[in-house]
């Protein structure tokens, strides 16, 4: 657990890290809970790397794409 929170670090991570703490530094300053739960949320996030593509959440998996078959066509003729 101690590894996960420790390693594989990017940007966007630490964005939401320093935002964090940001919003929850003012929450307590201006003593607002909508606020410091928005802060919360942004910790939890950026410590767990979860979220919407944190651990790779919003990858397309292109193995189980099905292969499309050829389809065939067959010309009518409609002069009787």
């Amino acid at each position: 657990m101690m590894k996960a929170i420790l390693n594989n670090w990017s940007i966007m991570r630490g964005l939401r890290l320093v935002i964090g703490i940001i919003a929850l530094v003012q929450s307590i300053i201006q003593k607002d809970i909508t606020l410091g739960i928005i802060a919360g949320f942004l910790l939890v996030t950026a410590i767990a790397n979860v979220g919407c593509c944190g651990s790779n959440g919003c990858a397309v998996n292109f193995n189980n794409r099905k292969k499309e078959k050829e389809i065939l066509y067959e010309e009518l003729d409609n002069k009787k």
